[in-house]
């Protein structure tokens, strides 16, 4: 249903004209990513060696504290898949998913993001949410100046 309620808006978004003050541009200093995650597929995916590749230690103490810590895995699953996909079109050198951690501040809290490779180098925005079995997370990325 959240598929169906995207796909919509996006093709609303281009059949519709955009209002004269919304403009883009392309860039190569600003870029986009996304995911979708399916929660039963990703449970079925979720053990520890995969765990042990991609979760870094705070990611793993953060999700573990939770009653459904699948939930909060593939939560941040979906946020480094995000920003994973939108490094990608600014810098296409080989970035490991250990090195793009999500953190949060308390318990549910508004996440953000820690680039071990790449410190400084671009300022992200980043959210997730969740409905049901999916969970969908957006980052915006932008090169420092």
């Amino acid at each position: 249903m959240l598929m169906a309620a995207l796909t919509l808006w996006a093709s609303e978004l281009m059949n519709n004209k955009l209002d004269a003050s919304v403009t883009a541009t392309i860039s190569d200093k600003f870029a986009a990513g996304n995911d979708l995650v399916y929660l039963p597929d990703f449970k079925l995916s979720l053990n520890d060696l995969f765990k042990k590749k991609v979760y870094t230690l705070a990611e793993t103490a953060y999700c573990d504290q939770f009653d459904d810590t699948d939930l909060h895995y593939a939560s941040t699953w979906a946020a480094k898949e995000a920003v994973y996909k939108a490094i990608k079109q600014l810098e296409p050198s080989a970035l490991p998913f250990k090195k793009i951690e999500i953190l949060r501040d308390k318990p549910g809290g508004r996440p953000y993001v820690v680039l071990h490779k790449y410190t400084g180098r671009f300022k992200i925005s980043l959210t997730i949410s969740h409905d049901g079995d999916y969970i969908w997370a957006i980052a915006l990325i932008e090169i420092n100046p």
